[in-house]
C-alpha cells in the first residue's frame, strides 16, 4: 500500500512507494500480449480524468489503462463543463469530491493546479 494520498511527482516521495509502483507496473506488461487484456485491479473504482487542454494520446492512454484495470471511467472537459459558465475551479474540485471519485488523474496548462487540487479533494 502507498504512503501518499496523492502523486504529483517523484521528488520527495518515498523510495518505497516508487518502487512499489515501478514493481507493480511490471507485472501488468504481460497483460498486453494477452487475448484478453482485462483485469480485475480497479473493478468498483472510478476515476475521472480532468483535462483541462486538449489531450488525445494523453487521454486515451489514460483511459485505455483504467479500462484494462476494470475501473469505471468519467471523462471531464473544461471545454464542455460548468467553467465555461463561471463556476471556479474550487467549486469543480468540490464537487467531484461529493461525488465520491476513487482517484483523479489531471492535465492542466497552469504549474500548480494539481497541487491546488488536492486542497480541495
Amino acid at each position: 500500500m502507498l504512503q501518499q494520498k496523492h502523486l504529483l511527482g517523484l521528488a520527495g516521495y518515498p523510495g518505497e512507494d516508487i518502487q512499489t509502483i515501478i514493481d507493480t507496473a511490471f507485472t501488468f506488461r504481460e497483460v498486453l500480449d494477452r487475448p484478453i487484456k482485462k483485469v480485475p485491479s480497479l473493478q468498483g473504482k472510478t476515476i475521472v480524468n480532468l483535462f483541462f487542454e486538449n489531450s488525445t494520446r494523453t487521454r486515451i492512454s489514460f483511459e485505455l489503462a483504467q479500462k484494462r484495470l476494470s475501473a469505471d471511467t468519467v471523462n471531464f472537459s473544461a471545454s464542455t463543463s460548468s467553467l465555461k459558465k463561471g463556476e471556479t475551479f474550487k467549486d469543480t474540485a468540490q464537487n467531484i469530491e461529493a461525488m465520491k471519485i476513487d482517484a483523479v488523474v489531471m492535465r492542466h496548462p497552469t504549474p500548480g493546479a494539481p497541487l491546488h487540487l488536492t486542497d480541495h479533494i
